[in-house]
């Protein structure tokens, strides 16, 4: 089996599903997905965790299956945080360096990031992520990359995410309890973003929107960089509870409907089709028309569309989206939605899968968008370990005390070594030699 560090493992913690993925890179550095188990999420709402004890029961599940499958036992993952506690400002930073003359460094841009995880923030949360904008030295603006330049003075913008203290140890705590370490915790927009968009676009100017069960993410690239990043409070489950409402049925049928027969424009939809649904313990069948189910959709879908142009004008890019949106996650799934989001934003929109980075050798089920948080996971993992190496920079704690015990401990039939091993005998091997001589006459005197 190939060695555990080739090998990376992640978590999504969803509000419908939570996935444990395990990848690798092959050799033309495409991830290759060995195994992924996915089992439903009862513990988890709007990607906060409320019942510890389901969230554990639902991540063991799935752990043990992908162990299982891959043969690859893992000790740390990657793991995925949203929901509506996330937030982010924009600050601004600067260091002064010592030397005029000297190149700027690495080290010098990672203090200055290293900085903006000090500024105060409210009681109660703490820094996510600290993405750079762009640099400024020496009062000259616009700069992508300072590392190499000479300036005494560096500054720089940055987006910062912000999420809930409390919702980040409970994640760690649920991961913790089945024996797994959390290398890191990454914001799951982020992680989709990697997973479906392409360079080009994100150097256009493109909107990620993935639509989860709890929650709808929006991120903004532009020019390569992340501009602005949110979290929507809306998801497919209050879409599943309009039609559970709405029609008066239960909430597994409406489910049902809303994958099997659901879109996303009511004027698309047949007037002369109708499904019927049993009724509840015995009583009369419910006969819903298609058209019906899909303005109870439409209307929701529209919420949410508002809400992603509202971010998409807070974020000051509306006017540099060049490549337009991509829609991703389960809830881009319904029928009729693309045509929908365009129509009321005005933008290109495609429907955004992690076929681009991952290998053909893959199973054909982990190229869909529902996955696509789960794979960005993994490559967000490779990217981490580039940078810091294993572990964040850590060392393997199992490894080295292993072997290191097994040489100091002889073993159950070995003898022990006499005093003198050498040809000849030092001065103080001697006298070892005479004091022990002489208890041991006491011992047996005694």
């Amino acid at each position: 089996m190939a060695h555990k560090s080739e090998y990376v493992a992640a978590i999504d913690l969803g509000t419908t599903k939570i996935v444990t993925i395990v990848g690798r890179k092959n050799n033309n550095g495409k991830l290759q997905v060995v195994a992924y188990s996915k089992a439903p999420s009862v513990g988890i709402k709007r990607g906060v965790v409320l019942n510890i004890e389901e969230t554990v029961n639902a991540i063991q599940r799935t752990v043990e299956e992908v162990q299982m499958k891959s043969g690859v036992v893992f000790g740390d993952v990657f793991v995925g945080i949203a929901g509506q506690h996330i937030r982010s400002i924009r600050n601004r930073g600067y260091i002064n360096r010592d030397a005029y003359d000297s190149e700027i460094t690495n080290e010098d841009v990672q203090r200055l990031i290293d900085d903006m995880h000090k500024i105060p923030i409210e009681v109660g949360e703490e820094i996510l992520h600290v993405l750079p904008q762009n640099f400024i030295v020496d009062n000259e603006a616009g700069v992508r990359n300072p590392i190499g330049m000479s300036g005494r003075r560096l500054e720089a913008n940055f987006h910062i995410v912000i999420g809930q203290t409390a919702s980040a140890k409970n994640i760690e705590k649920c991961v913790n309890r089945v024996g797994l370490k959390v290398n890191d915790l990454i914001l799951e927009p982020l992680a989709s973003a990697d997973a479906v968009l392409t360079d080009d676009e994100k150097e256009a100017g493109v909107v990620l929107v993935d639509i989860g069960g709890g929650t709808t993410d929006v991120v903004v690239y532009y020019d390569g960089i992340v501009r602005h990043t949110a979290v929507i409070p809306f998801g497919g489950n209050v879409i599943t509870n309009d039609i559970k409402e709405g029609c008066s049925i239960l909430l597994r049928q409406a489910e049902s409907l809303k994958v099997q027969f659901g879109s996303a424009l009511g004027d698309l939809a047949p007037e002369d089709k109708i499904v019927t649904i049993p009724g509840i313990s015995g009583r009369e069948p419910k006969e819903i028309s298609f058209k019906s189910l899909a303005y109870i959709i439409q209307s929701r879908m529209e919420e949410i569309i508002n809400y992603v142009h509202f971010e998409i004008e807070n974020s000051g890019y509306a006017e540099k989206l060049s490549a337009g949106i991509v829609l991703t996650g389960g809830g881009s799934l319904l029928l009729h939605l693309p045509q929908l989001v365009k129509f009321k934003t005005g933008y290109d929109v495609r429907l955004g899968l992690p076929n681009e980075y991952i290998s053909a050798d893959s199973p054909d089920e982990v190229n869909q968008p529902s996955l696509s948080t789960a794979i960005g996971l993994i490559l967000k993992g490779f990217e981490t370990i580039e940078r810091f190496g294993a572990n964040n920079g850590e060392e393997e704690e199992d490894a080295l005390p292993v072997e290191a015990e097994s040489a100091q401990k002889p073993s159950a039939g070995a003898k022990k070594p006499p005093f003198n091993t050498g040809k000849k005998s030092s001065f103080i091997d001697n006298v070892k030699k005479k004091l022990t001589e002489i208890f041991e006459e006491n011992d047996s005197e005694m």
